[in-house]
């Protein structure tokens, strides 16, 4: 008997809610799950001393949304279906439900569908005399635009701004300090990723695009965009290296630059080989005069089963590096 999809899966129509109980059930003390709008939040949310910080955008990226709600981070997660943005009106009534008297950031990977949903919410809950703001993440420098964006994309890097403006939040901060903190993150931070193979959606049940034996995407997006070329593969010091000469061109990252270094896995790769890349990284970071502040290897953005990684740069200041270090509590606890 042939099976077309080999995955822990019931019905696909289901795989996403019944992900988001498992999270809750797993989470008992710290986290709700609202199935009728996809939503993950504190169980201490909304609270009146600080801002609410909410992300959205398709299921398939985890830990990245759902797995990042909790203290010092996300106040709560409506996602859509896989790779699919999530209706307005979830992130509309999930901004009513969590909103407080400080406000309430709406974080946004840098992708048509999500920009079109989260814009939408943001007017109604105006509407109904919400304070509002909405930030858009675009850390990937692969390419300018893409098969689902107008300008560059929102990847690995979200994880950066998600986590220094929830510090921020957690502290106190208010709505135009954060603001300003993640317009400032993202402004330092810079990603670019690589697919070894694709990647499956439950609800496809086959590979999203093709990919040979013996070829790479460089530069793709976390749907499986196509990204700067197509490539035979190669040895991995040669992937890495064609990933962060890229990054660092880009700001550019210069000698005497302190920075946080992510190897992010996409999905489908070893830790073990995560960990081959973030070693020649590091040290060519170090021959070119940079010190690496902080460090990140594992999944913090990935697309469901694809084989692959990103590698990001956050060119680091005290504030930045103070925010990256303060505690969080999180169903992924990754930071």
């Amino acid at each position: 008997m042939e099976h077309a999809l080999k995955k822990f899966v019931n019905d696909p129509k289901n795989f996403v809610p019944e992900m988001l109980k498992g999270i809750a059930l797993a989470n008992p003390d710290t986290l709700s799950y609202v199935p009728e709008y996809n939503l993950i939040m504190r169980k201490d949310a909304p609270s009146q001393d600080k801002v609410t910080i909410i992300q959205g955008s398709g299921s398939g990226h985890e830990p990245a949304h759902v797995m990042t709600v909790g203290k010092g981070m996300l106040d709560g997660a409506c996602p859509g279906d896989v790779f699919a943005a999530p209706p307005a009106h979830y992130v509309y009534e999930t901004t009513k439900m969590l909103a407080s008297s400080k406000g309430v950031l709406l974080l946004v990977n840098n992708y048509t569908g999500d920009k079109m949903a989260f814009e939408m919410a943001q007017e109604m809950a105006e509407s109904d005399g919400l304070r509002v703001k909405t930030l858009f993440i675009n850390d990937d420098v692969a390419v300018e635009d893409s098969t689902y964006t107008v300008g560059r994309r929102g990847v690995a890097g979200n994880f950066f701004v998600m986590k220094a403006v929830g510090a921020a939040a957690e502290a106190g901060a208010e709505l135009e300090e954060l603001i300003r903190i993640g317009k400032k993150v993202n402004a330092r931070t810079r990603t670019m990723g690589v697919a070894l193979t694709s990647c499956t959606p439950p609800s496809k049940g086959s590979p999203l695009f093709e990919l040979g034996e013996d070829e790479i995407e460089v530069g793709v997006g976390i749907h499986g965009e196509p990204g700067r070329r197509r490539a035979q593969l190669t040895a991995a010091d040669d992937i890495i290296d064609e990933l962060l000469d890229t990054v660092i061109r880009d700001l550019p990252f210069r000698a005497g630059d302190k920075v946080a270094l992510m190897i992010n896995g996409l999905g489908g790769t070893p830790v073990s080989e995560l960990y081959v890349l973030y070693g020649r990284a590091h040290k060519r970071l170090a021959d070119q005069g940079m010190t690496v502040g902080r460090s990140y290897v594992g999944e913090y953005c990935t697309s469901l089963d694809m084989a692959g990684a990103s590698l990001t740069l956050v060119h680091l200041d005290k504030e930045i590096e103070e925010l990256l270090a303060a505690p969080a509590e999180i169903a992924a606890r990754i930071f």
